[in-house]
């Protein structure tokens, strides 16, 4: 790149020059040469300047260094300038002759005007017979009074055209490859700029895209630098900048205001989305508050690592979707759904309580009178039931209070509660879980997560079946397996099991009761424990559901 910068650079100079310059330039090296003959002749070589030859060459090159600056060169062709070369080479002839005075052989000078003539626009054929003909030419009335020996004569003849050829032959063949070289960097750098063009052209579409859309994009390298944030994602970082002007640029997460779901807890630095991401993690769905209380802005936030074919890291991604809205109004659904259960629980407490004085006290009923009243009350006990799950999955928390626990023994108790269901249901109920099994949970929630998962076993076992529970320690891990032979479902159903309110359409076809509330209040514990519940099925061949808990606790961040 520096050469052909240099070429470059080299072509727009003499480019500049007009004809005259130009013809000068090429000329100048030896006609200084001749004025430094000229000027040492009477200390060097004092008969020199005695010999007609000598004075003829001297003349002549200063007649030829007048034509160069004289003739209107730009009234001629492109070959006309290549009359002063020739004439050179005469010049140079007359000087041998005038060497017998003691000046060195000039003949090696006739180089200067074949590069001129090999590096002009003439023919190869013009340049390389020009080259040794004039050389040869010009030196035949010195060589034919020359006393040596005619063999001597005839390669002192021979040797300097031959030079001359030669040095022709080298320029054409450094030219050819000089004019092939150039041509091939004129392709690449065509091709270069067509590359970069199409790069250009994509780098503003993708622009124009990450510009349009509703969601804040942000590329980091490993060392944290940005390497690309859209207007989306710039907008936002100023709606939650610490002080007025501060996320104008890009600015470090440290710089703006971010909290938790609560919109009032101070987010930490190492749970920010590109402070996480910069470690490495992979995550989706990790809920952000931007901004004030007031006027924060909730969004769903993700990220993917970057990583080269070796499988470095080498940065990441960060995606930022705004879903305040949709917070919003999950909240207030759950407020509604909140009101509206406790509003139903204290009336059903009186049905309730009423129903159990009347069945405390039969006399006088008959017996299809008491019957009624203990399916009014079974009944008003289901809708309080429900009420309460409600009022559950309604909460924004689910408070535990672990201590030691043996789930061996809620396991027990869990499985004792559902014999009577599972019996009706004509259910085999099983466990696997040596005893005792400790782990520092809640286990008042533990026990509403186990009759969750063995109640749903059971009823989702319709035609009978088997309903198991097992367990497995390791990796400072307790896992409970709860496994049944039932109805099963799909892999789109599983995938949605734990939402709220879920049913899948072949539980609602075969009329089974429910509200889809207890997978995802059971989640809700689970989780709150620090823990994760997943879910492994097939159509027709039963479900197993595995709960993961830390055996010593939920972490200090739940």
């Amino acid at each position: 790149m520096a050469r052909q910068r240099l070429i470059r650079y080299a072509d727009r100079y003499v480019k500049a020059l007009g004809p005259r310059a130009r013809v000068l330039i090429c000329q100048l090296p030896l006609a200084l040469f001749m004025a430094g003959v000229l000027l040492a002749a009477p200390a060097a070589w004092p008969a020199l300047l005695d010999s007609p030859f000598c004075r003829y060459a001297l003349g002549l090159q200063a007649a030829l260094l007048a034509a160069c600056v004289l003739v209107p060169w730009q009234r001629f062709g492109p070959l006309a300038p290549l009359a002063i070369p020739v004439v050179d080479l005469v010049a140079i002839a007359l000087l041998r002759d005038g060497s017998s005075a003691g000046l060195p052989d000039p003949g090696v000078l006739s180089v200067l005007p074949v590069v001129w003539i090999s590096a002009s626009t003439l023919s190869t054929a013009g340049s390389l017979s020009l080259s040794f003909a004039v050389p040869l030419l010009a030196a035949l009335p010195w060589l034919l009074t020359d006393p040596a020996p005619p063999a001597a004569r005839a390669g002192e003849a021979v040797l300097v055209p031959l030079m001359m050829f030669a040095v022709s032959l080298a320029m054409r063949f450094a030219r050819a490859r000089l004019r092939h070289e150039q041509w091939r960097i004129e392709s690449k750098e065509a091709e270069l700029q067509v590359l970069l063009e199409g790069s250009r052209e994509r780098e503003r579409l993708l622009n124009t895209i990450l510009d349009t859309v509703d969601v804040g994009i942000v590329a980091v390298d490993a060392g944290g630098r940005r390497l690309l944030t859209n207007s989306w994602q710039t907008q936002l970082e100023e709606s939650a900048a610490t002080a007025p002007g501060a996320a104008e640029t890009p600015k470090e997460e440290s710089q703006l205001l971010l909290t938790g779901q609560d919109r009032t807890t101070p987010l930490p630095l190492e749970r920010r989305p590109i402070r996480r991401a910069l470690g490495g993690e992979s995550f989706a769905d990790y809920l952000v508050c931007f901004g004030e209380a007031a006027d924060s802005r909730v969004v769903s936030t993700g990220a993917r690592p970057l990583k080269n074919d070796a499988g470095d890291f080498r940065g990441a991604v960060v995606v930022f979707n705004e879903v305040t809205g949709l917070v919003d109004a999950l909240a207030a659904k759950d407020e509604v759904v909140s009101t509206v259960s406790h509003e139903f629980r204290t009336p059903l407490t009186s049905i309730i309580g009423n129903l159990d004085l009347v069945l405390a006290d039969t006399e006088g009923l008959d017996s299809p009178a008491v019957r009624r009243v203990e399916v009014a009350q079974r009944n008003a006990e289901r809708l309080l039931a429900l009420v309460s799950d409600l009022l559950m999955s309604a909460s924004s928390a689910v408070h535990v209070h672990p201590r030691r626990t043996d789930l061996a023994g809620l396991v027990e108790a869990s499985l004792g509660s559902a014999q009577a269901h599972a019996q009706a249901s004509r259910v085999c109920l099983a466990m696997d879980v040596p005893g005792p099994l400790w782990a520092n949970v809640d286990p008042l929630r533990i026990s509403q997560a186990l009759d969750n998962l063995v109640s749903n076993a059971i009823k989702y076992s319709p035609d009978g079946g088997s309903v198991r529970i097992s367990a497995s320690t390791g990796g400072g891990l307790v896992r409970l397996h709860v496994e049944d032979t039932g109805m099963g479902m799909t892999a789109a159903d599983a995938a949605r099991i734990f939402t709220r309110f879920f049913r899948s359409p072949v539980v609602r076809d075969g009329s089974i009761p429910g509200a889809g509330l207890g997978l995802s209040i059971t989640k809700a514990i689970v989780e709150r424990h620090g823990g994760t519940i997943s879910c492994c099925t097939t159509p027709g061949h039963g479900s197993t559901f595995t709960v993961e808990l830390p055996a010593d606790g939920p972490p200090a961040a739940f």
